[in-house]
């Protein structure tokens, strides 16, 4: 007889959202009860496999009583709560974040960015052409994945990805502070010098585009990169017995691209060297 272990049960908490009843089991956070009736909140450092970061403050709502916006990622649900999405301050929150992520780093390549910047009506051509940019070229030191930090947030999610949350590398962290804050390797040395292993997680929670694949970098630069091209096929990764979960994006018949479910009980999105980049074997048709 196969047995299925149960979770602990958790009591339903209910309180209001727009008016409306909601019920969420406890522990959960606004975002997600917000996201359970269908509300669609924007958030950048949001991730489902991190803890919340509480960084680009994108997600915010009213909380009746609350004198300040509450960062719906992060903020619990409680009983008899009162939670509004759409009033005009937290509107106009997320206009002025979006206006200032847009008007200081390239956002191209952030899913949804743009649709978010039409919705809430944001102008970050408004700032001038003299806002605060970084103004460096993409770090191309290795053949797996490239930096471009023109592209960063500063949402720490690679930060946690490769610590203590997950990989516990710590090859990465956040140097300077104020307009100088940014990401790097310890020293800021060479990605090939650095503690790095090389296992593509960063990348992986990177919700921007400032860590991508090679092969991706590689195929925007020549304008090939798309999509909606793109199949995906799930497999299991072949060069050990944990038995990861790959997700293999394939284009023109040559996979472009690895990675895995997040609600995969094994990987929970991660992998290692082999499991993420180790496929060029699969094409050689030599």
């Amino acid at each position: 007889m196969t047995v299925t272990p149960l979770g602990i049960p958790r009591r339903l908490l209910e309180f209001t959202i727009d008016g409306e009843p909601a019920r969420v089991p406890e522990g959960s956070t606004v975002l997600d009860a917000c996201r359970a009736a269908g509300k669609d909140i924007p958030t950048l450092c949001q991730g489902d496999t991190l803890r919340p970061k509480n960084a680009c403050r994108v997600c915010v709502v009213e909380v009746e009583g609350a004198r300040t916006l509450v960062p719906a990622c992060s903020r619990r649900a409680e009983p008899g709560m009162v939670v509004r999405t759409g009033t005009e301050r937290a509107r106009h929150s997320r206009k002025i974040v979006l206006e200032l992520l847009a008007s200081s780093v390239d956002l191209s390549t952030t899913p949804r960015a743009a649709e978010w910047i039409k919705e809430y009506g944001a102008k970050p051509d408004r700032f001038g052409p003299g806002a605060a940019r970084l103004n460096e070229e993409p770090k191309v030191d290795n053949d797996l994945y490239v930096r471009d930090y023109g592209k960063c947030i500063l949402c720490y999610k690679c930060v946690d990805a490769c610590g203590d949350q997950w990989q516990n590398t710590f090859a990465i962290s956040v140097v300077g502070r104020g307009f100088d804050a940014r990401i790097a390797v310890e020293q800021d040395a060479p990605l090939t010098d650095s503690a790095c292993v090389y296992c593509g997680n960063c990348v992986e929670v990177c919700p921007t585009g400032a860590l991508s694949p090679r092969t991706e970098f590689d195929m925007r630069a020549a304008g090939t990169w798309d999509a909606s091209r793109q199949t995906e096929t799930s497999t299991v990764c072949a060069y050990c017995g944990v038995g990861c979960t790959l997700t293999l994006h394939v284009q023109d018949n040559e996979i472009v691209k690895v990675t895995s479910p997040h609600d995969n009980p094994v990987t929970h999105g991660n992998l290692c060297i082999k499991g993420r980049f180790g496929y060029q074997h699969v094409q050689n048709r030599g």
